[in-house]
């Protein structure tokens, strides 16, 4: 999934449980995997390094494709951003960051799978290998189908937080 859903997604399991954020941040965490295991279309990085025999192995170049990959995480995260401030503070803007706290609970195993290219310790490598078992083996290859899908998911997590 995009980082866009994933914010989105991770902003409403927050918000609906504003008095508690720890356990919103944790059902955030949480839900990144549940989304990842669900086949659907991700953007390539062209600065990713990818071992074909075993993923674990898998880096990130870090070059002039690096800033251009950068930039287009970026504005994702930046969409996730405001539609999660859009939806989910519009009733209390003074909770705000309960929101935030779930976008950054939801995209945070991205994160770490990152650092995980660029430190192979433990926790980070069990969470990768677990990142990686989890995740759908099945990608939808055509970005409009994929789009499309995670529009619909984002407006079902919308309608389903807000409104019930």
């Amino acid at each position: 999934m995009t980082l866009t859903t994933h914010a989105v997604v991770g902003a409403a399991l927050a918000s609906s449980m504003p008095n508690y954020p720890l356990l919103g941040f944790a059902a955030a965490f949480a839900s990144h995997f549940v989304l990842d295991a669900i086949p659907h279309w991700d953007y390539s990085l062209s600065s990713q390094k990818t071992d074909g025999v075993n993923h674990m192995n898998d880096d990130m170049r870090i070059d002039k494709s690096f800033v251009r990959d950068l930039a287009r995480i970026s504005l994702d995260m930046s969409c996730g951003i405001a539609l999660a401030l859009l939806f989910f503070t519009f009733h209390s803007p003074h909770l705000f960051w309960v929101p935030m706290v779930g976008a950054f609970g939801a995209v945070l195993p991205d994160a770490l799978m990152f650092a995980s290219w660029k430190w192979r310790h433990e926790p980070l490598t069990g969470l990768q290998r677990f990142h990686l078992w989890i995740h759908a083996k099945t990608r939808l290859g055509k970005p409009l189908l994929g789009i499309s899908l995670q529009a619909a998911v984002i407006a079902l997590v919308v309608i389903a937080f807000r409104y019930f």
